[in-house]
């Protein structure tokens, strides 16, 4: 794993799961989002879904792993705007890859994929900041 900033056109791609109702759940506690349609099978049919779906934000907090390498200690994720395009079940391996668009005054503007096999789960966009080389 490196902790270089990266340069333009720099990949980066993180592998998670297979997600678990388990995961979820301790989402859940640590988020306080104990909407039941995240971790109750029944529940979650009953409001007209196929079955339990993870957090939106759950799902965008596992893909930002994907900087990591990037970041090391001398980083930190400036912003991060996601758009969630399909939903991740229990089950689901979440494949991430981010790419780097431009490097600039010490920060890297990123664009991120998710996907569930070839299903697009998150479209995201992030700007990395790095302290200034002492």
């Amino acid at each position: 794993m490196t902790t270089a900033p990266p340069l333009p056109g720099d990949r980066a791609v993180l592998t998670v799961g297979p997600v678990t109702t388990a995961d979820l759940v301790r989402y859940a506690g640590a988020s306080g989002d104990f909407n039941p349609i995240h971790y109750d099978h029944l529940h979650a049919v009953a409001s007209g879904m196929d079955g339990v779906i993870a957090h939106g934000l759950y799902v965008m907090g596992v893909a930002a792993r994907v900087f990591d390498g990037w970041l090391g200690t001398q980083g930190e994720v400036a912003a991060y705007d996601a758009r969630f395009t399909a939903p991740v079940k229990p089950g689901d391996r979440l494949e991430v890859a981010a790419t780097v668009q431009s490097v600039a005054d010490g920060q890297a503007r990123v664009t991120v994929e998710g996907r569930v096999g070839d299903r697009k789960v998150l479209a995201a966009e992030a700007t990395l900041r790095f302290a200034a080389a002492s």
